[in-house]
């Protein structure tokens, strides 16, 4: 969580820094703040502005008070600890000191204790002022900047990543990494620092992503990267292909709207071309197929949205190559002692690649031996870099996903794992060449289908009307359809905060049907098949009942349009493509009834883009 933001160069730092927060806010945004340095008749000046609230609250600061320099560090925060306040806002300094920080530093308690009994006057709540004053006594005992925050960081314990600025040494902006992302972007005479790629794209598309354990010494025309030790290390410079214009709203008004409109360009760029076969054998691309051939149990562990892609994913799986999946809350398998065998798969889900329940489940299984692979949607991330050299990562093609709630990184996941299911099937010998070229052919059309829902998001905008002022709302699915329940429902909460909650619909009679009366909306996930007489008998349950009753099902489905109040018709398709296309809806849905309720739908209250912290 949190956002930090650097420069070092020739022009106008404040500008530059407020640019970079500006695209980092979906990190946090309950407080923010720059810093600069500004020289001036051969003196440096430290100059601080905080503001509560939203970033826009400190433009305005800045338009009456404006800080000058070519070198700066900015920040963007959600808070951890301490309340969210100007006095907490970053950065935080001390004796010329200026520090931003994103992570949680795990003693922070018993330094604090330490500087206190020091008689050292500590103005905020939060962790990452005890790091401005660790590195400020360093420094006074007569040592370099370097040297300060090499022996600062030694006393630290937890997850962080740092920029600082340091009046007496004006020329340099120190930063350091452990657990939390950060990079360094390579200008002209110029370098940058941020949390994240979309930050500073208007300026480079040439980076260097730090390691655990990297402090990097940066200057307008170097990088210098060293250990903990103060061994000299190196790191690649990569160039992206994102733009620029990838990163702006356009034509949308928000852009969860925008990137629920980009799916179908997002499915396919994560379908096309990622799986061929070569003679007898198959190949998926960023995979060590050999590693999966002795593979007969898979685990796949992720949290929130993630994790309803691994639902998704357990069932086709299971179906396609007949090999037992489990999947887990990443946050609680890391706590608890699973049983694993050298032939389980451990696979770790995340948007960002930077989730630390994640990142924690998946080093614990490391430790254990597992052969570890990554579903992930951002380059050279931490969970990327971890499974790189195991099983491998299979990025997912979405693209930069700026809103809060996720809505393109979900349906790319579950097409990834739709592509590492048909790679099992054919190790297996479950599915052969040719059945397996059949599905690849129906996962090639979902974008064109996706393209025939987006088209009535008119009729979607007007069911969200007839719901939008209830105050709760059930979500029912059966089969794949269940997962995409639970995801609808979280999107509702997420974005529009009107309680909502997904049920499998056979567990609708062990308890929530007591919820069921003539102010709950209930949305019904319906499709042929399998078990479609039980949920048409679960929605008859909510009709007599007096719920309203609203029918997610396929538009040729005369039995469930009728016996609806309000319906989503969808194109007919099969269970390959059904949790793509029924999630759509979904999304617009719970978009149209956040704008009627009037909340910030990129940035929901109390919610970041990626948890880094636990």
């Amino acid at each position: 969580m949190c956002g930090i933001v650097g420069y070092i160069g020739n022009d106008n730092a404040q500008s530059i820094l407020i640019d970079g927060l500006k695209r980092l806010e979906y990190r946090g945004y309950d407080s923010a703040g720059i810093a600069t340095l500004n020289i001036k008749n051969g003196s440096c000046q430290t100059l601080v502005r905080k503001s509560f609230g939203k970033l826009e609250n400190l433009c305005n600061f800045l338009k009456k008070s404006p800080c000058r320099g070519t070198v700066g560090i900015g920040h963007t925060r959600w808070a951890t600890h301490g309340k969210p306040s100007t006095e907490n806002a970053h950065p935080h300094s001390c004796n010329r000191i200026s520090v931003v920080h994103n992570g949680i530093i795990e003693n922070y308690h018993e330094i604090l204790e330490e500087l206190l009994a020091q008689k050292r006057k500590i103005l905020s709540q939060t962790d990452t002022e005890i790091i401005a004053h660790l590195i400020a006594l360093e420094k006074s005992k007569g040592n370099n900047l370097k040297k300060a925050m090499q022996n600062a960081l030694l006393k630290i314990k937890g997850a962080f990543a740092l920029a600082v600025l340091d009046e007496n040494e004006p020329n340099h902006i120190l930063c350091a990494k452990e657990g939390s992302p950060l990079i360094i972007g390579e200008g002209d005479d110029a370098m940058f620092v941020a949390s994240d790629f979309p930050a500073l794209l208007p300026y480079t598309n040439k980076f260097l992503v730090l390691k655990d354990g990297d402090i990097a010494d940066i200057s307008k025309q170097s990088i210098n990267i060293f250990d903990k030790k103060g061994t000299k290390k190196k790191r690649e410079t990569k160039v992206i292909s994102y733009s620029a214009k990838m990163i702006e709203k356009g034509e949308y008004k928000h852009f969860l709207h925008k990137e629920i409109h980009e799916q179908p360009k997002a499915i396919a760029d994560t379908i096309l071309g990622r799986l061929k076969f070569k003679g007898q054998n198959i190949w998926l691309e960023g995979i060590d197929t050999q590693k999966l051939k002795a593979i007969n149990r898979v685990l796949i562990v992720a949290c929130g949205t993630s994790f309803h892609s691994a639902m998704i994913g357990k069932q086709i799986i299971e179906e396609k190559a007949k090999i037992p999946v489990e999947i887990e809350l990443a946050s609680e398998f890391r706590y608890r002692n699973c049983i694993l065998d050298k032939n389980t798969l451990v696979i770790g889900i995340s948007q960002s690649g930077e989730t630390a329940d994640t990142i924690g489940a998946l080093n614990s299984a490391k430790s254990r031996g597992m052969a570890l692979l990554a579903i992930c949607n951002a380059i050279d991330s931490a969970i990327a870099r971890l499974c790189e050299d195991d099983a491998g990562i299979f990025y997912t093609r979405a693209g930069p996903e700026i809103s809060v709630a996720s809505t393109k990184a979900f349906t790319t996941q579950v097409a990834a794992l739709h592509l590492l299911a048909l790679t099992f099937a054919y190790l297996n010998k479950s599915l052969h060449k040719g059945e397996i070229l059949k599905e690849i052919e129906k996962l090639k059309t979902i974008p064109k289908v996706i393209e025939s829902v987006l088209a009535c998001e008119k009729d979607i905008a007007k069911v969200a009307q007839n719901v939008a002022s209830a105050d709760h709302m059930l979500f029912l699915g059966r089969g794949i359809l269940y997962p995409i329940a639970l995801e609808g429902a979280l999107k509702m909460k997420e974005i529009s905060y009107l309680h909502a909650e997904g049920y499998a619909a056979g567990e609708m009679k062990h308890g929530p049907i007591a919820l069921i009366d003539e102010n709950m909306p209930v949305v019904v996930l319906a499709a042929k098949g399998q078990g479609y007489e039980k949920i048409v008998s679960n929605l008859e349950e909510v009709k007599a009942r007096n719920g309203r009753v609203l029918v997610l099902c396929d538009k040729n489905d005369k039995k469930l349009i009728k016996r609806s109040d309000m319906n989503f018709l969808l194109p007919f398709c099969d269970s390959t493509i059904l949790p793509f296309v029924a999630a759509i809806p979904l999304q617009l849905f719970a978009y149209h009834v956040a704008l009627i309720r009037g909340t910030d739908v990129d940035q929901p209250r109390n919610l970041a883009k990626s948890v880094t912290v636990e």
